[in-house]
């Protein structure tokens, strides 16, 4: 079941888009306010988020650049705003879709169903500079070219990817490929193998060791 953030101040249209959305099966939180929809999202994995651009404590679409700069979330902008003006800002500021008010209902449910699918596809992959990681079929690529991981070796990788320009600790990294605080050793060797694939495809990345334990995956 898909959940999704509803941040509307007015009461009206909050109350008809939550009840047409849950008749349709998703889960409906709801906030009033920018405060609110941090919140909400502090202890909740929400998978879409619709966004007024007016709210009481702020403007949506500054909101919308800092969840955006935090999360992986699509947002769909509701406006009453329809100067082209306002649209380019949110698109600017990261929104992948608007829709501006009035609205029908079918319209609003079929663009977030869209949205959903999209994301869903693009879940599948992690990407960073021009590494691309399939987490389905567990194939790395690098300019398009599959550079041939074993399966050590694409968990180690995806994890740094997910965590790109991030320290990963070296016990996450074993725990997530082996299962155990396997020897430092084995995950040295490891990233080394990763560093020459890396290299060999002119990936412009580069995997740093960093001191006190622990690597991350920059570009060059």
């Amino acid at each position: 079941m898909s959940m999704i953030l509803l941040v509307e101040d007015n009461p009206h249209i909050m109350k008809i888009n939550a009840e047409v959305l849950s008749l349709r099966g998703y889960e409906v939180l709801r906030a009033a306010t920018a405060a609110e929809a941090r919140e909400q999202l502090r202890w909740h994995a929400v998978d879409l988020i619709v966004l007024d651009i007016m709210l009481p404590d702020g403007n949506g679409v500054e909101l919308c650049r800092e969840l955006k700069g935090r999360y992986h979330i699509p947002i769909l902008f509701l406006t009453a705003l329809g100067e082209n003006q306002d649209v380019v800002e949110g698109l600017r500021a990261g929104g992948d879709d608007y829709l501006a008010k009035p609205y029908d209902l079918e319209v609003l449910i079929a663009r977030i169903e869209a949205r959903l699918r999209s994301d869903a596809n693009s879940r599948r992959y992690v990407c960073y500079g021009n590494l691309k990681l399939d987490t389905v079929s567990c194939i790395g690529y690098v300019n398009n070219r599959d550079i041939l991981l074993t399966q050590k070796e694409f968990t180690v990788l995806l994890i740094l990817a997910q965590n790109a320009e991030r320290k990963v600790s070296q016990t996450e990294l074993m725990q997530e490929a082996w299962g155990t605080e396997s020897e430092n050793r084995a995950l040295w060797t490891l990233i080394s193998r990763l560093r020459k694939k890396l290299k060999s495809e002119e990936s412009r990345l580069e995997i740093s060791s960093l001191r006190g334990g622990g690597y991350l995956l920059e570009q060059l």
